[in-house]
């Protein structure tokens, strides 16, 4: 991982940027969840951006010369949630397997952040599960700040 650049995300680096999504799920989940309801969603739309373009989305992958597209962040442009601000959330942030320890994720995420700056956005939202400590640290150490709880009870039989 010695010659990884960082660039705008094309739509033929679809199939290598959904395949690292599934590490969205790589921590203790919650009990009423399923690993794919972590990043399906992002695949899908993922796939909708490379296949139609949308202009709400930034899309940033790292590629090492040798291994190809190791990352990839997904930002959508929306409106804060409670201010209606121009802002960037941060859909999605993961790293191939080979790629961990080298930065990366810290490379992306700064790249995110400066693509949503340039396009008006004034801040960064993003979700990650409370017990996910290897995120949160991750989120922690670049200035991110936790804000809202979000509580969820299951009506469903089994609970």
């Amino acid at each position: 991982m010695n010659n990884v650049s960082i660039r705008p995300g094309r739509a033929e680096d679809i199939e290598a940027m959904v395949a690292m999504l599934p590490r969205l799920a790589e921590f203790e989940l919650p009990k009423h969840r399923r690993a794919g309801d972590l990043w399906e969603g992002d695949a899908k739309a993922l796939r909708t951006w490379a296949e139609q373009g949308d202009d709400s989305a930034i899309v940033v992958v790292a590629e090492d010369a040798e291994a190809g597209v190791v990352g990839v962040a997904f930002v959508r442009l929306q409106p804060e949630f409670m201010s209606k601000a121009p802002s960037g959330h941060l859909e999605a942030l993961a790293i191939a397997p080979i790629a961990d320890g080298h930065g990366i994720g810290r490379r992306l995420l700064g790249a995110a952040e400066d693509a949503a700056k340039a396009a008006g956005a004034l801040a960064m939202t993003l979700h990650v599960f409370a017990n996910n400590e290897r995120a949160r640290s991750v989120y922690d150490r670049h200035g991110y700040e936790g804000e809202l709880l979000r509580y969820v009870k299951h009506l469903d039989a089994s609970s």
